[in-house]
């Protein structure tokens, strides 16, 4: 049997292992899918074709050797980086102009760890610029659409991450999740995306948009093939000092029976403005099934979460600003070499390299740290986001995981969340988990019955016991199915 783009972890190690064929035949069919593909979704931004291939050659010759069992646990397996992971000798453009043609010198740790795994490398992916945006419409190099509706959005701001996951271009893909960034484009998309609990995978070599909560995270089409990649991915690196030792083993914890786990259900989500009755009805059917396996729902409260937009559209834009003052065009960035005086070129370059929604972000970022200003919002923000965090902790004395929508609706097509706030409001249900720092992940639940588009549920668990939403993914995965590649995008019969 050849290799088919819509194989998962295990079924291409079998595949390698059996002969049926080699890590070059992986790469060969990966690419030849992403050219044919590729055009019609604009999710890559840049393919590594000769790293993916000396990649390829390694897995051969350990298997030829018969040390293929030596190699890591994603030996043979195509993977792709969101556009703002370094990985040296490639360009990383956060999909903006202002680093159109800055070239890696290094590696960051996550994308290393991947590699250090057996990954197969096969690119960088499009991106919301500086992961600024919940659609993708964002990236000055153009937008990705959806694999399930090329008219529709595929989410962002990893928007080139879940779709080159769900068109079956990629089997993983890393994203980054500042405000619900790997969970929402994995909902729109219909993909698994994870995003751990803040500290547990090296945010070095990463470009920062929020510090205190970027996190990254794999997509994938299955839950156990996302626990593959986050064994690899998580664990301290002195890099960075906000990484944490952690003992968790996800595939074990793939396997663990949901009878007894207590589901938490936060019913002002249930009844959140905004909430369409399609994804209404698939997270209330999810609950559900979920309590018809044997776990025990349990409403929660969550009292500050209302105010979480208002939190983290102060925090962020204010950490936004913080970490762009760096692309200032003589460090970092574009240079307009029509100005001889520092100041004019500094000025002429940032104004050509951002686009409208990073200038955006950095005017609210400046204002909201001006003198007079910060105690009035910065200062009360921290507040809320204290609050907001005890909230959590005090629900998951009552309950192992959270459930609730990822998205108060299936993707919007393009040009529905033209306003900013109607973007900033996409993510009501994701934004509060990066402020208090938990883990969180979506899983598919079926297809809108009116839309027909991918729905997705989110889980969130107590910080350090991701573990635990991986146990009540795996057993929704079981009544819901592994995620599909988009049916336009499925290998053919006899391929």
């Amino acid at each position: 049997m050849a290799y088919a783009t819509d194989m998962g972890v295990s079924r291409i190690h079998e595949g390698l292992a059996a002969g049926e064929f080699s890590a070059c035949d992986v790469v060969d069919a990966a690419l030849a899918h992403i050219k044919q593909a590729d055009p019609q979704l604009h999710a890559f931004l840049e393919l590594t074709e000769d790293a993916a291939r000396a990649a390829a050659v390694r897995v051969d010759g350990a298997i030829a050797n018969g040390t293929f069992g030596r190699l890591g646990p994603l030996a043979g397996v195509p993977i792709a980086f969101k556009d703002n992971m370094n990985l040296k000798g490639t360009r990383t453009t956060c999909a903006s102009h202002m680093l159109e043609t800055y070239v890696s010198p290094y590696t960051a740790t996550c994308v290393q760890r991947m590699l250090d795994a057996g990954c197969l490398p096969l690119g960088k992916l499009n991106m919301d610029e500086f992961a600024f945006g919940s659609t993708t419409e964002n990236s000055a190099f153009g937008p990705t659409r959806n694999p399930w509706d090329p008219d529709r959005v595929p989410g962002g701001s990893s928007g080139g991450s879940a779709a080159a996951v769900a068109s079956g271009m990629t089997a993983l893909a890393l994203g980054s999740d500042t405000g619900g960034s790997i969970r929402q484009p994995a909902g729109f998309c219909g993909v698994v995306g994870v995003k751990p609990t803040y500290g547990m995978v090296s945010r070095y070599g990463v470009v920062a948009f929020g510090s205190s909560l970027d996190q990254v995270g794999p997509f994938a089409r299955s839950v156990k093939d996302a626990a593959f990649a986050l064994d690899a991915l998580c664990g301290r690196d002195p890099m960075d000092c906000t990484s944490q030792d952690v003992e968790i083993d996800f595939v074990a914890a793939t396997e663990r029976p949901v009878e007894g786990a207590r589901v938490g259900i936060v019913p002002s989500f249930m009844e959140a403005e905004g909430l369409s009755s399609e994804v209404k009805a698939r997270v209330a059917e999810a609950a559900a099934k979920l309590e018809a396996a044997g776990a025990t729902l349990v409403e929660v409260d969550l009292p500050h979460a209302d105010a979480a937009i208002s939190a983290y559209y102060v925090l962020a834009p204010c950490e936004a600003f913080s970490n762009l003052a760096r692309f200032d065009s003589v460090r970092y960035g574009c240079c307009d070499a029509g100005h001889t005086d520092l100041g004019g070129q500094y000025e002429a370059s940032r104004a050509k390299g951002f686009g409208a929604e990073a200038k955006r972000r950095i005017l609210l970022g400046s204002y909201l740290l001006s003198s007079g200003v910060y105690d009035e919002y910065y200062v009360r923000a921290q507040k809320v986001r204290t609050l907001i965090t005890q909230d959590f902790r005090r629900a998951y004395r009552q309950c192992d995981v959270i459930l609730s929508p990822v998205a108060p609706t299936v993707a919007p097509k393009f040009g529905e969340l033209a306003e900013p706030a109607q973007m900033y409001l996409s993510d009501v249900f994701t934004i509060a988990l990066n402020i208090a720092g938990n883990g969180g992940m979506t899983v598919p639940c079926g297809l809108g019955r009116d839309s027909g588009m991918p729905v997705g549920v989110q889980l969130m668990a107590p910080q350090f016991q991701d573990g635990n939403m991986f146990a009540v993914a795996s057993e929704l995965e079981r009544i819901y199915g592994q995620a599909q590649v988009a049916p336009a995008f499925a290998p053919k019969a006899g391929e």
